[in-house]
């Protein structure tokens, strides 16, 4: 009778051991498995994020020299712009961290905008001096100050709002997901308890 009890009780204690050996391993199995899908999301996401706009402008391009310092020479021309612009966030940039133990995402750096402008310039009402000439340096010039402008309305446009609005809709993917596995999300050393907190977080 002594006997039976101990072989049961070795068998119990066998049969104990390899459920909680199947359990372990179907948990880690599990947080794997959760890390896989968010790795695959932040693939997903990885992708770029492109708003475009059209933006016009006039401006009068001025220079007036002094020779000798008595002779003065003066060119002016009416400048003409039309631009194509993208703004776009390269997310395949995005840094992040992954922590299986505690469950958590980090993600610790999100690319900043990028503008591009494409601008075609066409000249108008040029007025040259007798020794101050347009030169291929004018050109240069006028272009840099044309890029600069447009890029200072650029940044107070809709076109930069709908550009961060795009990038948090991406970001929220991920957050949907993490949170749909039980994980916690984090922005640098904030948690993301809400979909609207990368609004608030980015705009810092």
């Amino acid at each position: 009778m002594r006997n039976f009890l101990l072989g049961a009780l070795l068998v119990a204690l066998i049969a104990f051991a390899i459920k909680h050996f199947i359990d372990q391993s179907n948990t880690q199995k599990i947080e794997i498995e959760s890390s896989g899908l968010i790795l695959d999301q932040i693939k997903n996401v990885g992708k770029l994020v492109v708003t475009e706009g059209h933006f016009s402008d006039i401006i009068t391009y001025k220079d007036d020299k002094t020779y000798f310092k008595v002779l003065s020479s003066k060119k002016k021309i009416i400048v003409m712009v039309n631009a194509n612009v993208q703004v776009s966030y390269d997310l395949r940039k995005i840094e992040h961290t992954i922590d299986q133990e505690t469950k958590t995402l980090t993600i610790t750096n999100i690319p900043k905008a990028e503008i591009n402008i494409n601008p075609e310039i066409k000249y108008h009402d040029i007025n040259e001096g007798l020794i101050n000439k347009f030169e291929a340096e004018d050109h240069n010039v006028i272009r840099k100050i044309v890029v600069e402008k447009l890029n200072r309305r650029v940044q107070k446009s809709s076109l930069v709002t709908n550009s961060q609005n795009r990038l948090i809709s991406e970001l929220q993917k991920i957050y949907i997901l993490t949170n749909s596995l039980g994980w916690t999300l984090k922005y640098k050393d904030t948690a993301i308890d809400s979909q609207i907190s990368f609004e608030e977080l980015i705009a810092l």
